[in-house]
């Protein structure tokens, strides 16, 4: 990478920058330019795309995202350490780079989202918040979302939960929710050795595209089902949903009160949120 953007390595530049990564913020960086390029292709073309990043640190995915082709990238750190490196890279790419110091959690992303290009988000999300970034970009109440797909590196057993389906021992919550309003799969493995700390856990690259026609379903409906069936998972789902109508709701939809939550299909849960 140094040779295809004339940008030093990047642990010259976590060394001069003093780039400690840190366990409070969910920090670990990936300093192997050839995996973060890995990780930018397995979003597809990014010519003539603007792509969102969250968290880039010392701006190793965002150089390979740039220097792919990317359009530009809007960036958001929340490390105020990281902008002088992220500063660097963006008097390299005039005009291509714009770094947002804040926190994700409260980014209106589809606000900032351009009319005039496609938008792909491409991040190694921080541990501590990935999922519930993840949640966010989509359950949008319009449909198909701002953003043509999702590139997102996480913890290899929250990448497990994102694919799984019905009898998966990973099956959850936000199986159901992927599942529903996209098509996903895991991409790639990074073993812990890649990062900087390693972490304790292999991390994976998963990749999702928005289903066209997903099933009609109100998301606070489907939100209310999978929460109540999972959050008891060894009960009968009689016992699970009595709070929400149990018997009555399951038969209303044709479901057997006795099945549990991890045996039913995506569509299942959407017809017991749409009997609500």
């Amino acid at each position: 990478m140094a040779a295809l953007d004339g940008l030093p390595p990047l642990r010259d530049v976590i060394q001069r920058h003093g780039l400690d990564a840190r366990k409070a913020l969910g920090q670990n960086f990936l300093l192997d330019l050839n995996l973060t390029q890995k990780v930018a292709r397995t979003a597809g073309s990014l010519e003539g795309v603007t792509v969102f990043e969250v968290g880039p640190g010392p701006g190793g995915l965002t150089r390979a995202i740039l220097a792919l082709g990317a359009a530009k990238v809007i960036a958001v750190e929340r490390d105020a350490r990281c902008l002088p490196a992220l500063a660097e890279i963006a008097d390299h790419y005039p005009g291509r780079l714009e770094v947002i110091e804040g926190d994700a959690l409260k980014v209106d992303f589809a606000a900032m989202a351009p009319p005039e290009s496609p938008v792909k988000i491409i991040a190694n999300l921080p541990y501590n918040v990935g999922t519930q970034l993840l949640v966010n970009w989509l359950l949008p109440d319009r449909w198909p979302p701002f953003w043509q797909s999702l590139t997102l590196m996480f913890q290899k057993e929250v990448g497990q939960r994102i694919i799984a389906g019905e009898d998966d021992d990973h099956y959850g919550r936000l199986g159901v929710l992927c599942g529903w309003r996209t098509k996903a799969h895991m991409a790639f493995d990074i073993s812990p050795q890649a990062f900087t700390p390693p972490p304790k856990v292999t991390s994976t690259v998963v990749h999702l595209t928005p289903r066209e026609n997903p099933i009609p379903c109100a998301v606070d409906k489907l939100e209310k089902v999978t929460q109540a069936a999972f959050g008891q998972r060894r009960k009968m789902l009689r016992q699970s949903l009595k709070p929400l109508g149990g018997e009555t709701l399951l038969h209303k939809a044709d479901i057997d009160p006795q099945r549990r939550a991890e045996t039913l299909s995506v569509e299942e849960f959407c017809r017991l949120a749409n009997c609500l």
